[in-house]
């Protein structure tokens, strides 16, 4: 058996995002667990065109083994008109199996997205990814407002989950309070998940 790990999930388009995993799985591995970093590729209308099987550069694609046999999962999408990126909700749509056996009820999962503008869909986009994971039964771990950076930003960050505001021209780096967000949140998980492995060994 695989040693427990956090699964950070995600898309992205400009890098917004996969810096955000990046900061994300700092996060859990500061409090001690592994982080496993997975994308998922892009999709196309063209009926005939196939992604390859391994990206030419960053992390592999995500398997549903991946997703089985996580301890906790982050999911990150940049927005799209308010809601998650096609080719996330299209691996998710592929998860009905481990909806039918339950593999991931009870574990616990935060969300994180990128935008364009300030506003620009930042609180929807992130519940539009809360939604199949209620579904699947997982624990959500949002950012309360005990981290300060929730309070200070200028930027991105909300207690739904971590979300950076990338600028108009996608180039805005993350400041300060949305990489502390950032971090948080993957603590919150990884010490979360550690709490619920240990009470269901407890258990055992």
């Amino acid at each position: 058996m695989s040693a427990p790990y956090v699964l950070v999930l995600y898309y992205s388009r400009n890098g917004s995002v996969s810096e955000m995993a990046r900061q994300i799985g700092r996060g859990i591995e500061q409090a001690g667990l592994e982080a496993r970093l997975r994308t998922v590729p892009a999709i196309s209308t063209e009926c005939e065109a196939v992604a390859p099987s391994i990206p030419a550069e960053g992390p592999l694609y995500a398997s549903l083994d991946d997703l089985k046999n996580c301890s906790g999962l982050a999911l990150g999408s940049p927005t799209r008109f308010g809601n998650m990126a096609a080719p996330l909700k299209y691996f998710l749509d592929g998860t009905i199996n481990l909806w039918l056996t339950g593999a991931l009820v009870g574990k616990p999962a935060g969300v994180f997205t990128s935008t364009a503008s300030l506003h620009g869909g930042q609180e929807t986009t992130l519940m539009s990814m809360l939604l199949p994971l209620l579904h699947h039964g997982m624990l959500i771990t949002g950012l309360p407002y005990s981290e300060q950076a929730l309070l200070d930003t200028q930027g991105g960050g909300t207690p739904y989950g971590a979300s950076h505001h990338a600028g108009a021209d996608g180039k805005r780096a993350l400041d300060q309070h949305e990489i502390t967000l950032c971090r948080a949140l993957g603590q919150r998980l990884a010490k979360t998940a550690m709490k619920l492995e240990s009470g269901r060994g407890q258990e055992a």
